[in-house]
């Protein structure tokens, strides 16, 4: 059975109400809250709140009480609290992967197979015709106090997501490869390339979590050219090595005052059309808040396969900690 529901099932066989997205970070967390009982009239709520220590459970005591919300909540973890690795398809049934796999990556990952939750989303197919899975892993012990401290009376925890898939689910459906460059506040970038909703190829950088502490001349002189270098080794791997098709569109959210300039100067550097990740109506002015907002937004690959199941693939799966 299990442990969480995929949360593109929230979306797409009944409608809710009330929902509930929040992202964690290492010393905060932020919530997007939807209230559409009204059909006059959408309430939404996005705030950040502080944490200072790594117990999320003090922040989530009488949390919906405290932020006068309620409903189906689905929760984005930070980037600390899981890993994903990249393994070679194993040779067992579909059925079996996710009881296989513990025992796969367990030398991989800092949790033993018997405190290790895992799921899996299919990479692209290799020019040879292998595959190979993005494995998941989380300690269950952490997303045990997680679900004990969340559920309530007044909210329901669905699911619980990782941060690739809330950021991949604000980017608008194309067929097209679409790379996205993804950050939030005073965390390190990453890169996700999607097409027809499915997230293709991730890969997270290193030193860039000071983006919004530099000057438009600190970006110039080293930063913009590093990140342009850092695009292009990614768009090479996924068109040239990995046979994939050729990236239409590079999108960016990066929660900082001088986005727009960053966005300008990747531009100069790149062939391919750069421009702002633009955000659901409503959100526009929550940018820090992104991956809250990601959390309470469809599954684009999955209602793609629901309105025309002959385009649905093993790589549709979603995130779905289960046993």
């Amino acid at each position: 059975m299990s442990f969480f529901n995929n949360v593109s099932q929230l979306f797409t066989k009944k409608k809710v109400s009330q929902l509930l997205g929040i992202s964690l970070r290492k010393n905060s967390l932020s919530y997007c809250y939807i209230d559409d009982k009204d059909p006059a009239q959408k309430n939404i709520r996005c705030k950040q709140l502080d944490n200072t220590s790594s117990d999320y459970s003090k922040v989530f005591n009488n949390f919906s009480k405290k932020e006068q919300v309620k409903g189906h909540c689905s929760l984005v973890l930070s980037n600390d609290q899981y890993q994903i690795v990249q393994i070679v398809k194993p040779a067992v049934p579909e059925e079996e992967i996710i009881s296989a796999l513990k025992w796969q990556v367990k030398d991989l990952v800092p949790y033993s197979p018997d405190n290790m939750v895992v799921d899996y989303f299919y990479g692209p197919k290799l020019p040879d015709g292998s595959e190979k899975l993005y494995v998941v892993c989380a300690p269950l012990n952490e997303l045990q106090i997680l679900v004990s401290s969340i559920n309530s009376d007044e909210i329901t925890l669905e699911s619980i997501i990782v941060e690739e898939f809330a950021f991949a689910r604000l980017l608008p459906f194309s067929d097209d490869a679409q790379l996205m460059i993804c950050q939030k506040p005073n965390e390190e970038v990453f890169i996700l390339i999607v097409r027809q909703g499915r997230i293709c190829f991730y890969r997270h950088l290193r030193g860039f979590a000071h983006l919004g502490d530099k000057n438009k001349a600190e970006l110039t002189s080293e930063i913009i050219d590093n990140l342009s270098l850092e695009i292009q080794k990614s768009t090479d791997y996924f068109e040239r090595q990995l046979k994939q098709p050729v990236i239409k569109a590079i999108k960016v959210i990066l929660p900082v005052a001088n986005e727009d300039f960053i966005i300008s100067k990747l531009a100069e550097n790149t062939h391919v059309s750069v421009g702002v990740l633009i955000l659901p109506e409503g959100f526009e002015n929550y940018r820090q808040m992104a991956g809250a907002i990601g959390a309470t937004m469809p599954d684009k690959a999955e209602l793609l396969n629901k309105t025309n199941p002959q385009n649905a693939t093993s790589n549709d799966k979603g995130i779905n900690y289960g046993e």
